[in-house]
């Protein structure tokens, strides 16, 4: 293996359950490959909840570190600027579990890729069986690639950065902290100065997925969402004047598409019972008004907080 530090770090918000069971698991993983590493937990809550959960762990292989201002973006940054020391920074989530070689094959991959950028794959697990119209719609079904495929976008719910290779000057956009997209922003840039990014399908997490999600609203509303960071993702990666004008005229189109193909897909879903064609056409309709609002200026902000 290489050397230098290996920083994983974890952030979090108001969810102490959370930590106590996934601290330790990601701990143990560092524990796994024969280098110096630590698990930093940055904690986006203003009060500063998390440090009473992490208190109670080793000092030696968890630090704290508290970020107060508002949004995941912002916790990103923090983590990124406490890593000075660190070689390699590993981003996760706080209701997230390693497999077991988890970290050793994203450290292997990115060895022998010489890749600045190295995605993990995530896989699911339900607190409660999603109903079957939503396991019909497939809505928490994740890519998974052959490990070594370059990628041009990825999330940080289990991202490798060599920070050597990272630009100074590329940080976490916070205009999207409260939206989501910040991660696509972030590694979109990356690509497009000519960082190198490749996926690892043998370094997985677990993502617990709580029963809350697990109604058509949530999934609908995280359609949308999505569909709305992605464009302003691209809009903001356009350059002022036509390019721009052009990227926002796509995205309508685009956008558009789907509506009206997946408004097609529901109907045939009702006639024919199609919990698929339905859950799917829905998806699609979510997602295309969510592009269309992106484009003429609208914001979805999914993680705004009361």
């Amino acid at each position: 293996m290489g050397d230098g530090l290996v920083v994983v770090a974890m952030l979090t918000y108001r969810r102490p359950d959370d930590l106590v069971k996934a601290v330790p698991a990601f701990v143990a993983e560092l524990g796994t490959v024969e280098r110096d590493g630590r698990l930093l937990v940055v904690d986006n809550d203003p009060d500063g909840s998390a440090a009473t959960a992490v208190a109670g762990f080793d000092d030696e292989h968890v630090r704290y570190v508290h970020e107060p201002r508002p949004g995941i973006a912002a916790g990103r940054n923090a983590a990124l600027d406490q890593c000075a020391d660190a070689a390699v920074l590993v981003f996760v989530d706080d209701d997230e579990h390693p497999q077991p070689g988890w970290l050793a094959a994203l450290l292997d991959t990115h060895e022998r890729t010489g890749a600045g950028v190295v995605a993990g794959a995530v896989v699911s697990a339900f607190d409660v069986e999603p109903d079957p119209w939503l396991a019909a719609g497939r809505f928490f079904d994740r890519r998974r690639l052959p490990t070594g495929t370059p990628v041009d976008v990825a999330a940080t719910n289990n991202l490798l950065l060599d920070l050597a290779q990272i630009p100074h000057d590329v940080r976490f956009d916070e205009a999207f902290s409260l939206t989501g997209g910040s991660d696509t922003m972030f590694t979109a840039t990356l690509h497009r100065r000519g960082v190198a990014m490749v996926w690892c399908d043998e370094a997985v997490v677990v993502d617990r997925v709580p029963a809350t999600r697990l109604t058509r609203p949530w999934v609908l509303a995280r359609a949308r969402r999505s569909g709305n960071s992605g464009v302003r993702v691209a809009l903001a990666l356009a350059p002022p004047g036509p390019r721009r004008w052009w990227a926002r005229a796509v995205a309508v189109a685009q956008g558009m598409v789907r509506i009206v193909g997946g408004a097609a897909r529901a109907a045939v879903g009702l006639v024919t019972g199609s919990r698929e064609h339905d859950a799917r056409g829905r998806r699609a309709m979510a997602r295309g008004r969510g592009m269309v609002g992106a484009a003429a200026g609208s914001v979805v902000a999914e993680y705004t907080r009361g």
